[in-house]
């Protein structure tokens, strides 16, 4: 009988370790969340005012599609594993230690990834999504801008969630395949702005 009854254990968890938190890391992502969020607001809302109702459509999707892009990246690279690209390493694949670089900074790659860029494009493709209302209101007096502001802003939030969840899916698969790939995208840009 006392063979069935279970006794209470007591479970304890150890924190991960991890390093202290990088103040000019903290600093950097500020400054630079504020830099490209004026880039971005003036891009969308600029661009939306000058040019016609499609290509100020076609703006509003590119920085829902750079958003979830982005997203894709920073939990790929939360969830790789580090050991192939160890193995890529050793075998002197171009690339690999780039690869490995961001895997071992995963906290702020997807920091950036996820909240910098990731947020900053939700936030841009809600005032995008005003200045095309706004557009059409202008050219159709006649719509109900209420209506109209409820239709643009629910299938921008529904295109979003659901790329972001197929996203979410996707890096999860191919984790290694998109980090490397991120790895080698990195490579070309640093090559570029010499």
């Amino acid at each position: 009988m006392k063979d069935d009854v279970h006794r209470k254990q007591k479970v304890k968890f150890k924190p991960a370790k991890f390093k202290k938190s990088d103040k000019s890391w903290v600093i950097k992502t500020i400054v630079i969340t504020f830099v490209l969020s004026g880039f971005f607001n003036i891009l969308s809302s600029g661009l939306a005012q000058m040019v016609n109702i499609w290509i100020a459509v076609l703006i509003l999707l590119v920085i829902v599609f750079i958003g979830i892009l982005f997203d894709v990246i920073g939990m790929a690279v939360t969830t790789a594993d580090e050991a192939p690209f160890h193995s890529m390493a050793a075998k002197r694949v171009k690339y690999a230690d780039r690869a490995i670089l961001l895997i071992k900074s995963k906290d702020k790659v997807s920091n950036f990834c996820n909240d910098v860029i990731g947020d900053i494009c939700g936030i841009i493709s809600g005032s995008a999504s005003a200045a095309v209302v706004a557009y059409i209101i202008t050219i159709s007096p006649g719509l109900s801008s209420v209506l109209l502001s409820l239709v643009i802003t629910a299938s921008v939030a529904a295109i979003t969630v659901g790329g972001k969840a197929v996203g979410k899916t996707i890096a999860i698969k191919y984790s290694s395949f998109i980090v490397y790939n991120s790895a080698r995208a990195i490579a070309v840009l640093k090559f570029w702005s010499k």
